[in-house]
């Protein structure tokens, strides 16, 4: 059971009691990310993130912030998407106050040194640098989204650019925070051993201070395709690695949960259809994997793969083979089950611990404003019926919505144009 508590400048808090645990978790979630930036900053929210760890008012060092956690064996992180920016620690329940201490600083005091904002450049540059070498990252992260949506938000690298990063300075941190960093835009999330009544208590008070501005909101993300598209990024590698899908659903469409079944079918464990037919019959790819990805204005299905550089054009077939497969013969009964079950499981999974549930709650009340308990989401994937699946398959899998990622030795796209049909 849950507990959201709305404030009257309208910060959000969510706790989750859990009695099977000796561990707590505080998140910190921030309605900010790549889709609110402009291109003049685009990359900030990720540079921003990194800076509140450098110093607050408070703690005036890193070294201050993160030795009271290292002292106690807990730990703390930070992450930036597109939609949201989170801070998070982890400890013993026994140090609730600490972490609740040190969180509610860096998100909310964070100082923006000039000298360190100049030294974290570095750090974030050898980050891209890190990205740009590691393929499944940069299809992902950068060739796959600019090819879908282009010169917008929802197509921008949430890293940034180079050249960007370069030019930014404490100003701009301190205008973005005093945009984005208020009150109707922040979740505190507190999962674990805790007592919901005086975890609000506390949060008031350390959050007092905040500002009650509503806020800048993101611009809408634009989608227009009329024909198959194809976005080839060239690179020197011992294998290519390929995103091939389309575009489906946003995070409030209900066919969202026939777009997940449908995706784990093709590509959700290693007996789903793709894995058994690319690794394990044709022998042309390691991992291989479908995964529908859904966002408050954009959503897509892709199968993801690392495959064997001569055997392109054969692996691209058989993928748009099972498509088309999938569109015009209804899943079994055993199928539709199994595909269920399995995420059924994933989900029971995924929300074991006290950070893994703070971040279930969290991400569902950042995105949607609406939390969803997991009986309620497993009834929605019950729910959905092979004629679900049929249709759903008819509605994304067409010509005009197919796109096709690559990265790896090919320099020419417009052949692989034509392999495009289904």
């Amino acid at each position: 059971m849950y507990k959201k508590t709305t404030l009257p400048n309208g910060l959000r808090i969510i706790t989750v009691p859990m009695k099977n645990t000796k561990t707590v978790t505080v998140l910190v979630l921030v309605a900010t990310g790549s889709k609110y930036e402009t291109k003049e900053i685009n990359g900030i929210s990720h540079f921003l993130e990194h800076m509140t760890f450098k110093g607050t008012k408070k703690r005036l060092t890193p070294l201050d912030i993160a030795e009271p956690l290292d002292r106690i064996g807990g730990y703390q992180n930070a992450f930036t998407s597109q939609e949201y920016t989170g801070y998070y620690s982890k400890s013993n329940y026994k140090h609730l106050d600490l972490l609740l201490d040190i969180v509610s600083d860096i998100t909310l005091n964070p100082k923006f040194d000039q000298k360190e904002i100049d030294k974290e450049r570095g750090v974030i540059i050898e980050e891209i640098n890190m990205y740009e070498d590691n393929p499944p990252r940069k299809l992902s992260d950068d060739i796959w989204i600019s090819l879908l949506y282009g010169d917008q938000p929802a197509g921008w690298d949430t890293a940034g650019k180079k050249e960007i990063i370069t030019r930014l300075m404490r100003k701009d941190f301190v205008k973005y925070h005093q945009h984005h960093y208020v009150a109707p835009k922040i979740i505190v999330v507190i999962s674990g051993m805790i007592e919901s009544n005086e975890v609000v208590k506390k949060i008031k008070n350390l959050f007092k201070s905040i500002s009650g501005i509503n806020g800048k909101d993101k611009i809408t993300t634009q989608e227009s395709q009329k024909n198959p598209k194809v976005k080839v990024f060239y690179k020197n590698t011992d294998q290519t690695h390929i995103a091939l899908g389309v575009r489906s659903y946003n995070i409030f469409d209900k066919r969202r949960y026939a777009a997940d079944v449908l995706a784990t079918i093709l590509g959700g464990g290693m007996s789903s259809r793709l894995f058994r037919l690319l690794r394990g019959k044709m022998g042309a790819a390691y991992y291989v994997r479908t995964l529908s990805d859904e966002s408050t204005d954009t959503g897509n299905l892709a199968t993801w793969a690392g495959i064997d550089n001569r055997r392109i054009k054969e692996v691209i077939g058989a993928i748009l083979k099972e498509y088309k497969k999938i569109k015009e013969i209804k899943v079994s009964k055993e199928e539709l089950t199994k595909a269920k079950e399995h995420l059924e499981g994933g989900l029971i999974l995924g929300i074991e611990t006290s950070d893994e549930l703070a971040s279930f709650y969290g991400f569902q009340e950042i995105l949607k404003n609406e939390i969803l308990k997991p009986e309620d989401i497993i009834k929605k994937i019950r729910a959905v019926t092979a004629d679900d699946i049929l249709e759903v398959a008819n509605d994304i899998f067409r010509p005009e919505k197919l796109n096709l990622a690559i990265i790896g030795p090919i320099k020419d796209a417009k052949p692989l144009v034509n392999l495009l049909k289904i």
